[in-house]
């Protein structure tokens, strides 16, 4: 199994990364929440000979997907996504989903809480992270349809994960664009609540 390689692209004025995730084997590749500016997706992906075959969404809030129909428009990639959330997509995603890009693949963690269907990116050692994890800080809990619990929750299964993995956050609001969970578990004040009373009162006060 390949390593595939991970490109990160700022994509909004909301401060929102979109990611290129490629296998250097086969130039097949997949485009993850493509936001305000997809084209920046587009011409990276051109620039490295990289044939775009997935779109992936982390969750279904309009600053990640605004710039799916471009990327679907340009090429004949297959939309893959929390069908709780995004119904129409081609490839139900949902935890314990696989998908294959090349000679590599990616595994799907369901991490509710920020939104009901929320998922996270898993390859190698890298974390696309959507809006549940950022750099030193955790997705919002007040929205509609937003879960404080179950973000508590879904936080502690990330706890559990090798310290060695690499972060890559939905948004760019962290000292850093990318961080290790390493370095999460010990700046990060929401991986550091104690408990579900503790998280509630700092992620909801």
């Amino acid at each position: 199994m390949v390593n595939l390689q991970i490109e990160q692209i700022p994509a909004s004025e909301m401060a929102n990364f979109s990611y290129l995730i490629y296998c250097p084997e086969t130039h097949r590749g997949a485009v993850v929440d493509p936001s305000m500016y997809p084209q920046r997706s587009l011409d990276r992906a051109h620039e490295l000979g990289v044939e775009i075959e997935l779109l992936l969404n982390t969750h279904g809030h309009q600053d990640h997907i605004a710039g799916n129909s471009t990327i679907l428009k340009h090429n004949q990639a297959r939309w893959a996504g929390p069908v709780i959330e995004l119904p129409q997509v081609d490839i139900p995603l949902e935890e314990g989903s696989c998908v294959e890009l090349g000679q590599g693949r990616i595994e799907v963690l369901q991490t509710p809480g920020h939104t009901p269907g929320s998922l996270i990116f898993a390859t190698g050692n890298s974390l696309i992270t959507g809006d549940t994890l950022f750099v030193s800080r955790c997705g919002r809990a007040d929205l509609p349809g937003s879960d404080v619990e179950a973000l508590y929750n879904s936080l502690q299964r990330l706890k559990k994960l090798p310290v060695e993995s690499v972060i890559y956050p939905g948004h760019d609001y962290g000292p850093t664009p990318t961080s290790t969970l390493g370095q999460e578990l010990k700046h990060n004040e929401f991986l550091k609540c104690s408990d579900l009373e503790s998280f509630i009162k700092l992620r909801m006060g």
